[in-house]
């Protein structure tokens, strides 16, 4: 448990100064081109190389020193960071180049998730993954409460060249704290001697494995309909409150960073809790309550119901994903967790690069001249989201909350979902001789 702890609060320092970076230049883009569609390609070019890459980085996560594969995610953020900071301190950044530096960075964090998550399961007794994960979602949403105030704060002050700064700081800790534990190997299993063999089928294995667990597939699916939905809102959130706010980056970082005390509210309880006996209910109803959280942001015009709003989904996220995870480490030995779990986002994530394309000309193009003075929908929804510049991203965040609220408890119609747990035996239970997957009683 030291060593987890260990290398957890080198992740949180590490997070906070990414959290910082990522704020500093989120804000730098929109004043720079006053297009959402500038800060949803950002996204793009970071997610869609981690996809790209995910079934090799699972392999080589398998195969490698695990503590390794982390270091080599971070170096090349420190890398990324630093030149990103060189164009800016010398006048030549552009917005191409965060499209390159993430497109950079998206690479090699494809190694970080898989290497962290397979961690755990090594480090960790299996009747403590539930807390574990809640301390995982902390570093998540934890650096959020002060990144955004400071940066926001920050920015005046020391600048963009200065966040960066901050942020190569904190990730030499995270590097620092790598290098002065051990993270075990984990045992061979029977599973990791049947997924052997050339790199390809490695690669591959992570979805011959998920494909005959039509329970994790379906847990996955989910998650990749309902990333889709939420990637969209997500993407829209930023510039929706700077355009409602007359950029007004401070107040973005107040509504951020009050959010990110409700992660950190949700981590703890669950931290503590463990989550619910039922770790299904946390995913199925988890994404159906963030729905609901989605469309009060889509609805609010102002400060308080935004903050309500992001306050609520953040405190359901820990719950949600640290369930999922929980199942998983459950379920998958092990030595093929890299593998597993590579494949498992990229088939989480597979949408979200679409719904990047798609979030910021459909802002731009469709829904904020609709919601204008005199726009097409201004007599339908006015009244709900009012009108204006940035209403229509606002309509269409509402939107979405109503389209992820149907996700989440429409799995409950599907016993191959609602009774995932129990169809699925452990992976020591596994070895032992039980089936994969069984035919729902029902």
């Amino acid at each position: 448990m030291r060593s987890f702890v260990v290398i957890w609060i080198g992740q949180m320092f590490s997070l906070l100064g990414t959290s910082m970076s990522g704020f500093g230049l989120t804000v730098w883009a929109y004043e720079l081109t006053g297009k959402a569609t500038a800060l949803a390609l950002v996204g793009f070019f970071f997610v869609t190389p981690m996809l790209i890459v995910s079934p090799l980085a699972g392999a080589l996560v398998d195969r490698s020193n695990r503590k390794f594969m982390m270091m080599i995610s971070d170096l090349a953020s420190g890398v990324a960071t630093i030149s990103i900071l060189v164009l800016h301190l010398s006048g030549s950044l552009q917005i191409w180049h965060l499209y390159v530096a993430n497109a950079f960075m998206g690479t090699f964090q494809a190694f970080q998730w898989p290497a962290f998550s397979a961690a755990i399961t090594t480090m960790l007794p299996k009747e403590q993954y539930g807390r574990a994960n809640g301390l995982m979602s902390l570093t998540e949403t934890g650096p959020d409460i002060l990144a955004p105030i400071m940066a926001g704060a920050l920015l005046g002050v020391i600048g963009l060249g200065g966040i960066l700064t901050i942020d190569l700081v904190t990730l030499s800790i995270a590097i620092l704290t790598l290098l002065l534990v051990r993270v075990p190997q984990p045992p061979v299993s029977q599973t990791g001697l049947e997924s052997r063999g050339s790199l390809w089928k490695e690669m591959a294995y992570g979805f011959s494995f998920i494909l005959k667990r039509p329970s994790l597939l379906g847990l996955q699916i989910v998650f990749l309909v309902g990333n889709f939905f939420f990637s969209i809102a997500y993407t829209l959130f930023s510039p929706m409150i700077l355009a409602r706010t007359s950029n007004n980056a401070l107040a973005l970082g107040s509504i951020d960073s009050i959010g990110a005390i409700g992660g950190v509210r949700g981590g703890v309880v669950l931290s503590a809790w463990g989550g619910p006996k039922r770790k299904v209910h946390g995913v199925l109803a988890g994404w159906g309550l963030s729905g609901f959280c989605v469309m009060l942001v889509g609805l609010g015009r102002g400060i308080p119901v935004w903050t309500v709003g992001v306050f609520l989904n953040y405190f359901i996220n820990p719950f949600l994903n640290g369930s999922n995870q929980t199942i998983w480490q459950s379920k998958v030995a092990p030595d093929v967790q890299g593998k597993v779990f590579a494949t498992r986002r990229l088939i989480a994530w597979l949408s979200m690069p679409l719904a990047s394309l798609v979030a910021g000309p459909l802002a731009d193009k469709v829904m904020e001249p609709a919601m204008l003075t005199g726009g097409s929908l201004v007599s339908l929804f006015g009244a709900w989201v009012g009108v204006g510049k940035g209403a229509g991203m606002s309509l269409t965040i509402l939107f979405i909350g109503v389209i992820i609220t149907l996700v989440g408890f429409s799995g409950y119609a599907l016993p191959i979902l609602r009774n995932a747990e129990t169809l699925l035996p452990d992976h020591d239970l596994v070895s032992a001789g039980e089936p994969a997957q069984t035919v729902p009683a029902e």
